[in-house]
């Protein structure tokens, strides 16, 4: 969850031609983590828990792509991203370790 707000801190600061385009991407991406692990988790099930956590992982990598888009462009150079850098990353070795958990139980 405070992956998701960071995001939306840093994408407020997005330049206006970007709301709709990258920044609303990157905020769909982030949201979408934690919505998926708590859909897999409500699922009661296993299995489906582990793809739902999958899912979470391939929005959590989108995420990480933009945000190395949006390092690279010169018009986010105002924007610190070290933070949700720092956060994704943590996020990823989570979902990395539940997953295998979840696999493990199978």
């Amino acid at each position: 969850m405070e992956l998701v707000k960071e995001v939306y801190i840093a994408t407020s600061q997005f330049p206006k031609d970007e709301m709709y385009g990258l920044a609303s991407q990157m905020q769909r991406a982030a949201v979408a983590i934690p919505s998926n692990i708590a859909e897999g988790y409500m699922r009661g099930h296993r299995k489906e828990y582990a793809q739902f956590l999958s899912i979470s992982l391939g929005s959590a990598a989108e995420l990480e792509t933009q945000v190395l888009i949006c390092t690279t462009i010169h018009k986010f150079v105002h924007i610190n991203f070290t933070k949700i850098q720092l956060l994704l990353d943590e996020v990823l070795k989570m979902l990395f370790v539940m997953t295998n958990k979840i696999k493990e139980l199978q």
